[in-house]
């Protein structure tokens, strides 16, 4: 492009050539940002160390952001009388942690205080008695649990996305060619979100057990390193992923319905570079539909996550095989209980956890990608005219 007024892209969109414009204090590209108003361009194509940022940036805003709110329905649930009493199951919208009912573990900080009657009571009290770092407690080991998986899955689902894509216009289309301006299946974004959180589960879950069993005991690492081995030496190597089965069984449908939902918000209003009310108002409602879908696979998850717990993690002898349900079975046996109310037991508490969760992590993750696009597009441009 050194002399050419223009070039032609494959699929005949005219790109008119990059030049740089003063507008008061600041500077627009124009030619390739205004021509091009896609992030699916080859040339300005986020990095996926670029993706690594964002999806960092989106997990620690998150995690900073719903720590306090978990902390806070963490001290509420310990009061209960009908709670385990060996463990429960802790989660900010990023991770969940199965965690000890003592007082002792180091994470999360739950410690016998007075009955506390409610969200803003309990607010008021711990800041008050305890100071206000403590409505953090317990957001290093989320961001060191959390950081990895969501890297993975993040990332993970933007190249799976990628490859979905090509694929899909390349073999399965009617009319078949680049995959480049064209709308996105809904199966795309299901299958790459579903094929994302199984390998980000899968590679976190060894990492996980452990963390947990650190943190119940307070073991050195030359402890844990034997505690590793007798796992291994008495359930196998598959033993490091026990407990994988429940997290996938909620996660993996969760996570095929939310990106199927953003993506499909987001053709209907033909955004393919989304600002961050958008975002984060698309990425709350496809939580909200998401979690609202898939309850009973969270009341059944967090079931089986607490005799996880009871019967291998926090038992003094832990069993070398659980009694294992089909998950009709446990559905079956929720609903002859409690009917269908016990299906969607707790859905009000998980929309308001997981709507401003999804909605803060999907809006910081876009806004990180724009950001990484437009930084591109002006190193092309600087590119272009040295040439």
């Amino acid at each position: 492009m050194k002399n050419d007024n223009s070039t032609m892209l494959n699929d005949n969109t005219k790109v008119l050539p990059l030049q740089r414009v003063d507008v008061g204090q600041s500077e627009v590209i124009v030619g390739a940002s205004k021509a091009i108003a896609r992030l699916d361009d080859p040339r300005f194509n986020i990095r996926p160390v670029q993706q690594v940022a964002s999806a960092c940036t989106g997990a620690m805003l998150t995690a900073c952001f719903m720590t306090p709110l978990d902390v806070i329905k963490t001290r509420l649930q310990a009061q209960q009388a009908k709670m385990s009493n060996k463990c429960f199951l802790y989660c900010n919208g990023l991770m969940d942690h199965l965690c000890p009912c003592d007082a002792k573990a180091s994470f999360p900080d739950v410690k016998p205080i007075k009955p506390l009657n409610g969200t803003i009571d309990a607010f008021f009290h711990i800041s008050r008695t305890e100071g206000i770092r403590s409505l953090w407690s317990g957001l290093g080991p989320t961001l060191i649990s959390a950081l990895p998986s969501t890297i993975i899955y993040f990332v993970g689902y933007e190249q799976f996305k990628s490859k979905f894509l090509e694929f899909h216009y390349k073999y399965l289309a009617e009319v078949k060619g680049s995959p480049r301006g064209r709308d996105i299946p809904l199966l795309v974004p299901l299958l790459a979100g579903v094929t994302a959180r199984i390998c980000a589960v899968t590679f976190v879950n060894p990492v996980e057990l452990i963390r947990t069993k650190m943190q119940s005991e307070k073991m050195t690492y030359a402890q844990m390193t034997t505690a590793i081995r007798n796992v291994i030496h008495s359930q196998g190597i598959w033993g490091l992923w026990r407990g994988l089965r429940p997290t996938i069984l909620r996660d993996v449908p969760f996570s095929g319905i939310y990106w199927a939902s953003y993506e499909s918000i987001k053709s209907h209003y033909g955004v393919t570079e989304p600002k961050f009310t958008f975002s984060f108002i698309a990425g709350a409602v496809s939580g909200s539909i998401a979690a609202t879908v898939t309850t009973p696979f969270d009341v059944v998850k967090t079931h089986e996550q607490i005799e996880f717990g009871e019967k291998v993690i926090f038992a003094d002898k832990p069993v070398k095989q659980l009694p294992t349900a089909s998950l009709i079975k446990r559905l079956a046996t929720i609903y002859a209980t409690n009917g269908v109310s016990g299906l969607f037991s707790g859905l009000g508490p998980r929309l308001f956890k997981v709507a401003p969760a999804c909605a803060i992590m999907i809006s910081t993750f876009e806004y990180s990608k724009s950001f990484f696009y437009h930084y591109n597009v002006e190193k092309y441009s600087e590119k272009m005219r040295n040439q």
